[in-house]
């Protein structure tokens, strides 16, 4: 039996190439994964150990927590600059170097634009002999007009030594000389990151640590081991300031690294379980039609003595040894994405450190795995159902059975769909810890039980679409025929479409639901004439809004900021608000005043939260600030809206005390009734030509930015979808190829009685038309149910409205129509190929 199987899998390559297809992109979409983040994380872990080079202690301020939201990012306090004193007379220390760090944002000296604008970070900080810093060309910078930049940024905007470049900082910006270009060893850039160097004093006056430190780099003299010397120098450290070893710290940042990559990670490998449960689907319709155009051939084996056993564990074996074959060629498909996407990256600025491709045997393992465990799953079914073939079977003509009654499926189905849609509706809105892993296997199951019931209507559904298709004539009654009469083939191959594109119909409906919500929000509390922000929503110099107070025409000018703190022992976020707030935005106020916020030691709530705690203006809650530790805060204020604000509000003046990122994300302005406005916003524009990172935009403009912000990501999101549609695609072909072969004695009858070649073709498109627009139309529901589910959990968190995006949904209805189309391409060219005496005695 092992023997049959291996001869049937070969006399078949080309139906199985088809289904490999499916596994194969899968696969590689696993096994790139892996192979991309294992390549960031030696590449880091390289610069953080070069960067600890010579270094033996490192003394910075203790921080309370680390605010998870930020994404493994410090919130630490400034040390005296009398600690570099201090240390610097320890026994044992050979040198000590201060150092400070903050924003640093460099301007292009061509165009007056801003550096780095999206994505990878902007810094400024002091140069330092010690770490993987060093300077290529030129020398380190001196005095208060000189800056070393990284020569990535330089060779990218053609900066050269000698050049002269503005940069921007939380206070006002300057201007200075590039005196050097620095390097992280033999990488020009660390992920697009922007670096511009001064030396201490400069540094600390430009980034407001003016008398301060953010860290002080030790080495130790020779004979002096780091542990012994952390010893003695945290002796004699003031309260709130820590010591530790190289080693230590070089730890603490690749462990930073790893959990930040871990939901990178994490996010790819979503997207490419999508892509192999949606080929499964592949592999579970190929096995399924191969098995019942082999029944007689399994009958004869049955007759020959062949057990059911036997027979089952040959369509297991056929299933294993494709799995195992396009599962290793998945793997060398996956190094090859892996090396597009650090392409892809490199083209949108993040640019990774030199380091050579990492294949772990990890990956190949989990790889190969993952892609067989699911090809031999997915054949299971097929498999059993080979087992029942009976060996009287083996002497019938018939090759197209229709299988069981749909009884057991219609049970099993509605038991599949109720176990999904269970956890789903628990997870959205139940709010369980475990929330994201019970959405995800509920969406599983629901789609899992969808599937399994869709033969049921299938037929019906296929028959009314196919039904304007009648009048092309007799290739489109026979297109029709086709699709109608194998309800579970039909429905195995449209629910791979429906998985695929489903989600992305989900992804446009939240999306529109983010930007429908977002534009009632802004509507009802937003009372502002003009907003400003940065290109990419991170932040920028809080003197901008000091220069717009004297603008005539200017009512009020609110400065809002916003980072991560702990209440009651859970982390959220604060936003900080000044006293003219209430003058350009409307917070819905329930109870309280946001007056009262602005005296020392009071904090504001969201309604929503309020409730579920049982708060109430009056009470007192602890709350807690990564940089200054634990504090008291009373509640003055409750409101309803959260169009500016998040879960909590604080005053400026708190914000200002308990954090070290001061940078503003949004400011407010509000014209003086009668003011023009237009005079209004060109005094604006004038006051801020200084500020090229900010965008001074009306309402409107501001409504426009967010969409456009929120479309990239969501076209992000449908463009690492877009496998699974592809892959699906790949299964509309497959199911068209196979059911050739299944109908080739048919289609021989057809052409013997007068159909000619055209004819032949255009009844094969008009069947995989059919097909894909079924499953088009069935993604395009559940799409839309599963962002309905989702935007009613998020209605308490400001989506209070459902956005369908009608245009854009119809036009995925024809895309899917033209896929089924180029899909039916080949097997429309072999079916009107076919010869017609072969066709006729073909069995």
């Amino acid at each position: 039996m092992f023997r049959a199987a291996i001869r049937s899998l070969f006399a078949r390559k080309v139906r199985l190439l088809l289904t490999a297809l499916s596994i194969v992109l899968g696969v590689g979409f696993v096994a790139g994964t892996y192979v991309l983040t294992d390549t960031m994380t030696k590449a880091f872990d390289d610069i953080i150990v070069t960067s600890s080079t010579g270094l033996d202690v490192l003394v910075r301020a203790e921080n309370a927590f680390d605010t998870e939201f930020q994404g493994g990012t410090e919130e630490r306090a400034a040390m005296a600059q009398t600690v570099l004193e201090t240390v610097a007379d320890v026994d044992g220390v050979a040198e000590a170097y201060g150092d400070v760090i903050g924003y640093g944002q460099m301007v292009d000296p061509a165009t007056g634009d801003p550096i780095g604008t999206m994505g990878p970070p902007t810094f400024g900080g002091s140069f330092s002999e010690i770490g993987s810093l060093t300077i290529r060309t030129g020398q380190p910078p001196v005095g208060p007009d000189q800056v070393a930049i990284d020569a990535g940024t330089a060779e990218r905007y053609s900066i050269d030594v000698g050049d002269r470049i503005q940069v921007l900082f939380e206070g006002p910006p300057g201007e200075f000389e590039v005196v050097g270009l620095a390097a992280f060893g033999e990488s020009d850039s660390l992920l697009g990151a922007t670096i511009a160097l001064f030396d201490l004093p400069t540094a600390q006056t430009v980034l407001g640590r003016t008398g301060q430190l953010d860290s002080v780099s030790v080495v130790a003299e020779e004979g002096v081991s780091p542990t012994e010397l952390q010893r003695r120098i945290a002796e004699v450290l003031p309260d709130g300031v820590e010591a530790i070893t190289a080693a230590a710290y070089v730890s603490e940042q690749q462990d930073q690294v790893q959990e930040g990559l871990g939901f990178f990670r994490t996010a790819l490998l979503v997207f490419a379980f999508v892509a192999l449960f949606v080929g499964s689907f592949i592999i579970f319709n190929t096995f399924a039609i191969i098995v019942a155009q082999r029944t007689r051939e399994l009958g004869l084996l049955r007759a020959l003595g062949a057990s059911r056993r036997q027979v089952m564990v040959s369509v297991v074996v056929e299933a294993i040894v494709v799995g195992l074959v396009a599962s290793a060629i998945g793997v060398l498909v996956g190094i090859g994405i892996a090396i597009g996407l650090q392409a892809l990256l490199r083209g949108i600025g993040l640019e990774l450190p030199g380091s050579a491709t990492v294949i772990q045997v990890r990956t190949v393992v989990v790889s190969i795995v993952v892609g067989t465990l699911i090809t031999v799953i997915a054949s299971v079914v097929p498999a059993r159902r080979a087992a029942r073939v009976a060996p009287i079977q083996a002497l019938t003509e018939s090759q197209d059975h229709l299988g069981r009654s749909l009884r057991f499926r219609v049970i099993s189905g509605l038991v599949v769909l109720a176990l999904g849609v269970g956890p789903v509706l628990y997870g959205l809105f139940g709010q369980p810890e475990d929330a994201l892993q019970l959405v995800g296997i509920g969406v599983l199951l629901t789609f899992i039980g969808v599937a399994m019931l869709t033969p049921l209507i299938a037929r019906p559904v296929a028959g009314t679409l196919g039904a304007p298709i009648r009048r092309a004539g007799v290739p489109g009654k026979l297109g029709r025929e086709n699709a109608m009469r194998n309800p579970r083939r039909t429905a195995a191959t449209a629910s791979a479409l429906m998985i695929g594109l489903g989600l992305v119909v989900f992804v446009a409906v939240f999306g529109e639901s983010a930007k429908a919500s977002t534009d009632a929000v802004l509507e009802r509390t937003l009372k502002a004439d003009f907003i400003l922000t940065s290109p990419s929503f991170t932040g920028f110099s809080t003197s901008a809004a000091g220069g717009l107070r004297g603008v005539p025409g200017v009512l009020a000018v609110s400065e809002i900021r916003q980072a991560a703190f702990r209440v009651e022992g859970e982390t959220a976020f604060a936003t900080s608000v000044d006293p003219a707030f209430e003058a350009t935005a409307d917070p819905g106020v329930v109870s309280g005043s946001f007056d009262s916020l602005q005296r020392p030691g009071k904090i504001a709530v969201h309604d929503d939260l309020a409730s579920d705690r049982g708060w109430a203006v009056g009470d007192t809650i602890d709350v807690a600030f990564a940089a200054t530790g634990e504090q008291r805060r009373q509640i003055v204020a409750i409101y309803s809206e959260k169009g500016i604000l998040d879960d909590y509000g604080i005053s400026l003046a708190d914000y200002s005390e308990n954090f070290s990122n001061q940078l503003d994300v949004i400011v407010l302005v509000k014209a003086s009734e009668g003011a023009d406005v237009g005079e209004v916003r060109r005094g604006l524009e004038g006051a801020l030509e200084t500020f090229p990172n900010i965008q001074l935009q009306d309402q409107a403009e501001f409504r426009a930015k967010y969409a456009q912000f929120l479309n990239q990501v969501l076209n992000l999101l449908t463009a690492l979808l877009l496998m699974a549609v592809i892959i699906a695609v790949f299964g509309i072909v497959n199911t068209l190829s196979l059911s050739i072969y299944e109908r080739t004695r048919e289609l021989g009858l057809l052409r013997a009685v007068g159909m000619t070649r055209r004819q032949t073709r255009s009844m094969v498109r008009w069947e995989a038309v059919i097909i894909a627009v079924m499953g088009a139309l069935f993604g395009v529901v559940i799409g839309i149910a599963f962002g309905w589910a989702l935007q009613q959990a998020l209605e308490p968190d400001g989506f209070t409205e459902l956005g369908i995006p009608a245009g854009q949904l119809v036009f995925y209805v024809v895309l899917a129509g033209l896929a089924g189309v180029l899909a039916a391409i080949l097997p429309a060219r072999r079916a009107a190929r076919l010869n017609v005496l072969e066709a006729i005695s073909y069995e």
